[in-house]
């Protein structure tokens, strides 16, 4: 998982997996979905103005799209 924030602009980006040819689709004013060109699937979101947009962190919750299992 990559996570990266700009504070100066207030922009969050997260990424799951390596680096891969993506094109983004806005789903919302200031919010993208990144999307593998091969398969379509997500593989990242970015969201601007993160901070007005999340008002109090600890109501963040992150559901990656698949399982942990511990051994």
């Amino acid at each position: 998982m990559r996570i990266y924030y700009d504070e100066e602009r207030d922009y969050l980006e997260i990424f799951i997996g390596g680096p891969k040819p993506n094109y983004g689709e806005d789903i919302s004013e200031g919010v993208t979905v990144f999307k593998d060109e091969e398969t379509d699937e997500i593989i990242g979101v970015g969201i601007l103005n993160f901070r007005e947009k999340a008002k109090d962190l600890k109501d963040i919750e992150l559901k990656p799209p698949f399982k942990i299992i511990s051994a």
